[in-house]
C-alpha cells in the first residue's frame, strides 16, 4: 500500500465515523462533551483501525433510521453515552 493509498483509507474511514454519528443523531453532542477533541480524536482513531470498512459503508447506506449502531462498531459505548446525554434513550 502507498502512502497515499493509507491516507485515502484513514480518510474514509474518518468519514465513516462520520456518517455514523449523524446518522444516529449524536454528532451535534458529541461537539458539546468536554475535552470534545480529545473525545473525538479517540472516537477517529478507533473507527481507523477498525476491519469493517465495507461492512461499515453498506450499514449506513441501507439504514435510514437507526436506533444503535451495529455491534462490530468500535465506537458502540461512546454512541450509546452521547445518545443517553442527548435524551436519544
Amino acid at each position: 500500500m502507498s502512502f497515499l493509498d493509507y491516507l485515502i483509507s484513514v480518510d474514509a474511514r474518518t468519514a465513516l465515523m462520520g456518517r455514523m454519528m449523524q446518522k444516529l443523531g449524536v454528532d451535534r453532542q458529541l461537539k458539546t462533551v468536554p475535552d470534545h477533541e480529545a473525545v473525538t480524536s479517540r472516537a477517529v482513531d478507533r473507527c481507523r483501525s477498525c476491519g469493517h470498512q465495507d461492512e461499515c459503508a453498506i450499514w449506513l447506506d441501507e439504514n435510514e433510521q437507526p436506533n444503535d449502531p451495529p455491534d462490530y462498531c468500535r465506537n458502540r459505548d461512546l454512541i450509546a453515552r452521547l445518545q443517553h446525554a442527548a435524551g436519544l434513550r
